[in-house]
């Protein structure tokens, strides 16, 4: 329940669709706003409490490329 909780407190913060997270008010991914990470902690008495952190999108070695996001089409 906990883990329901801190999910759906996120995701009804994330005001674009990426991915599997695909909301109907607001069709369109938005990198400028949302290239971050969700963090959720929930309290004992079900209050979450939501913060965030860069999306860092280098890679740890020099053998592989980074490459640029791009929106997921089916």
């Amino acid at each position: 329940m906990v883990q329901a909780v801190a999910t759906i407190n996120c995701a009804s913060r994330r005001e674009e669709s990426r991915g599997a997270h695909a909301r109907e008010d607001f069709t369109e991914r938005d990198d400028e706003t949302w290239m971050k990470h969700s963090l959720a902690w929930v309290d004992e008495k079900g209050a979450c409490r939501t913060e965030y952190r860069p999306v860092h999108l280098n890679t740890l070695t020099d053998e592989v490329e980074s490459f640029p996001p791009k929106a997921r089409t089916y």
